[in-house]
């Protein structure tokens, strides 16, 4: 099973972040649901994530990832010098997600948000669920 990203589908950042990973992973590793899908919702019941989680989120498997720890595998994966950003695993989770929970805190602030989820382009439709 590949590995599926969760992601918000109204968020222009986290749009702009699905296109860069797949840009960035030509092997086509991981799928795409958005949060606001009926099978985003399926997975977060199914993997028993907790409502008031307002990240990325990565399924690995039976294992799930949220905030920094999502992000950073997912960086782990991609193509090029992005893979070193993974070395920022070591860096205590807390300080990893305070971080992550200021850039997720405002990035409709700063980026703006739709009014529905992306269409994917047909050559990559595939990869979303």
């Amino acid at each position: 099973m590949h590995p599926v990203i969760l992601f918000d589908g109204e968020c222009n950042f986290c749009d702009s972040s699905v296109q860069f990973i797949i840009k960035n992973d030509p092997q086509g590793l991981f799928h795409f649901a958005s949060l606001q899908s009926d099978t985003g919702q399926e997975l977060l019941n199914k993997h028993n994530v907790p409502s008031d989680i307002d990240s990325m989120i990565l399924i690995e498997g039976d294992k799930v990832y949220y905030k920094s720890a999502a992000a950073l595998r997912i960086c782990r994966h991609l193509r090029g010098a992005w893979k070193l950003l993974y070395a920022f695993i070591i860096v205590p989770r807390p300080i990893r997600n305070a971080a992550y929970d200021f850039i997720a805190k405002n990035r409709y602030k700063w980026f703006g948000k739709k009014e529905s989820c992306m269409l994917p382009s047909p050559s990559v439709r595939a990869r979303f669920i």
